[in-house]
This record gives structure tokens, sequence and C-alpha cells, in this order.
């Protein structure tokens, strides 16, 4: 591997961040420091920690790093449902960023069981 760019998974939940800004932008006022705050901040995250964990030396500080992007993911996963929840948007806007996460979720975990079976063979 060349860079955390290089990984599909990276780019991926890169992808997402931007699509939670952007659905972010039409709640509402007052969840700014709220809801909104702690979406961006949850999908900000995973594409972090990929990106410090990769720079990070062996598997083994790596997969720490990949761990808490599961983490985030599933932080995320968890503000996307009760955004729909208490209506701040609709299931129709969440469908495309839930798909995602749970994709970048699947990911993460592959990722995590490879690094593994490498550190182990």
């Amino acid at each position: 591997m060349k860079s955390h760019k290089d990984l599909d998974v990276w780019k991926l939940s890169m992808d997402l961040a931007v699509e939670i800004y952007g659905i972010t932008t039409s709640f509402p006022a007052e969840e700014r420091f709220g809801m909104t705050a702690q979406l961006r901040r949850a999908a900000n995250a995973i594409p972090s920690n990929i990106a410090e964990g990769a720079a990070r030396r062996g598997n083994k500080e790596f997969i720490q790093f990949l761990h808490i992007a599961l983490g985030s993911a599933s932080e995320l996963d968890t503000q996307l449902e009760l955004s729909g929840r208490v209506n701040l948007c609709s299931q129709k806007t969440l469908e495309g960023p839930m798909d995602r996460t749970a994709r970048v979720n699947q990911m993460l975990r592959g990722l995590v069981r490879s690094l593994q079976t490498k550190a182990s063979a």
C-alpha cells in the first residue's frame, strides 16, 4: 500500500463524510451544536482514523485505528437512525448514507481480518 488514499474504504468513507455534510446543511439551526455537529464529527472520524492508522508503523497499530473507525461508523449509523426518528430529515434521504455506512463497516471489518491474517502468517 502506498497511501491511505489507495484504500477503497478510505475513498468510500470520504464520500460518505461529504454526503453527511450535505445532508446536515438542511437540519434546523438549533441542531448546529447538537445532531449536526455529532453527525459531522462521526463521519469525519472514519476516514481520519483510517488515514492515521495507515501512517503508523505496523499492522497492530493500524488495526487499532481501524477499530476506532468502526466505532465511529457505528456511532454514525445510530445518529442517522435517530435523525430519521426525530424527523430531522426523511427516511428516503437517509437510505443512501445508511447503506454506505453499512458498506464502510463491512469493508473495515474485512480489512481488519486481512491484516490480522497477514500478522499471524
